[in-house]
């Protein structure tokens, strides 16, 4: 991908914010639904790609030159900026319909949802209503996904500190168990981020840790709506990312991307820091990954946006 080929530009941007939410209304009177003139437009991302490049839409600006953009505005800047697809990370905000009709509206792909309730109204949690309300918005980003064309939802599965482990463990595996067959009603698979939350890995213990207790965490459920977001930055810390890919393998079902540093030990810009690409591009060779991959980084405006595209265009030498 280059700037000279994204297929977006500021009269795309533009365009997309004039439009009206009647043009793009998602349900159509019943006698409308037979005119194909009427029937809302199929959006889809870019074929025969083997990376697909996504943004979080929280890292995209709200407003721009003093105008307060809409969800269609904003998903449209991420295609001028020359994503493939943006990664609803403010799902719990927005109705399926309205997911929908700013998909339809900008033209551009959302491949994903997720809500960041799942750090107060944890699946780990000790309380029952608090583990229901977890659930309940999970439900509710496969819903905006499906309804959006996206293909999963991103879970957060709770703190470690919540209990004892094995006791901790379990409750979250009743509540993704819960899930399931709305994930394979919906076509929505259930994705766990590993993320540092005293999960599946030793916080306080140095590298080289393995990536074993997630994958037999995954294989527990033995389903195939229940597999991994990877955040390749968010571990570094603790394994090698080539080695990690290689044990998630299949499960490995999209990526999130940042930089870090384990020798200044901070977050940085996805190509600054330490962290190994050159070992990642060839684990993702080798079990044959093809999906999306994400940023969640800094955020900002149209030159920001492609800032951060062109980095992780870097970083996986595409």
């Amino acid at each position: 991908m280059s700037d000279r080929n994204s297929p977006f530009t500021r009269r795309h941007f533009l365009a997309a914010g004039a439009a009206t939410v009647a043009a793009t209304a998602g349900v159509a009177a019943q006698a409308d639904e037979a005119s194909p003139a009427k029937m809302p437009k199929i959006v889809r991302p870019p074929e025969g790609k083997r990376l697909l490049l996504s943004c979080k839409l929280g890292m995209i600006a709200r407003e721009v030159d003093g105008k307060k953009l809409s969800l269609a505005e904003r998903l449209s800047l991420a295609g001028e900026a020359g994503f493939d697809g943006v990664d609803l990370d403010e799902a719990a905000s927005c109705t399926p319909e309205q997911a929908r009709q700013a998909v339809c509206q900008s033209g551009v792909f959302v491949h994903n949802a997720i809500n960041h309730a799942h750090w107060s109204q944890r699946l780990t949690s000790a309380k029952e209503e608090e583990r229901a309300q977890g659930r309940a918005n999970i439900e509710h980003c496969m819903r905006v996904s499906h309804a959006a064309g996206g293909s999963g939802v991103l879970i957060v599965v709770g703190r470690g500190d919540d209990g004892p482990a094995d006791e901790v463990e379990e409750r979250c595996r009743q509540e993704i168990k819960k899930l399931i067959p709305l994930a394979a009603s919906l076509g929505q698979p259930i994705l766990v981020e590993n993320v540092w939350n005293k999960m599946h890995y030793d916080h306080d213990a140095p590298p080289e840790q393995t990536a074993e207790p997630f994958v037999k965490f995954i294989d527990s459920f033995n389903s195939p709506w229940v597999g991994m977001y990877y955040d390749i930055g968010n571990h570094w810390k603790y394994g090698q990312p080539g080695e990690w890919i290689r044990a998630f393998g299949y499960r490995c079902v999209k990526l999130d991307v940042k930089g870090y540093s384990r020798a200044a030990n901070k977050w940085t810009e996805i190509t600054e820091g330490d962290l190994p690409w050159d070992q990642v591009r060839q684990a993702l060779d080798e079990i044959g990954f093809a999906g999306w991959a994400t940023a969640e980084v800094g955020g900002g405006d149209l030159k920001r946006l492609t800032l951060v595209r062109q980095q992780m265009q870097e970083a996986f030498g595409v």
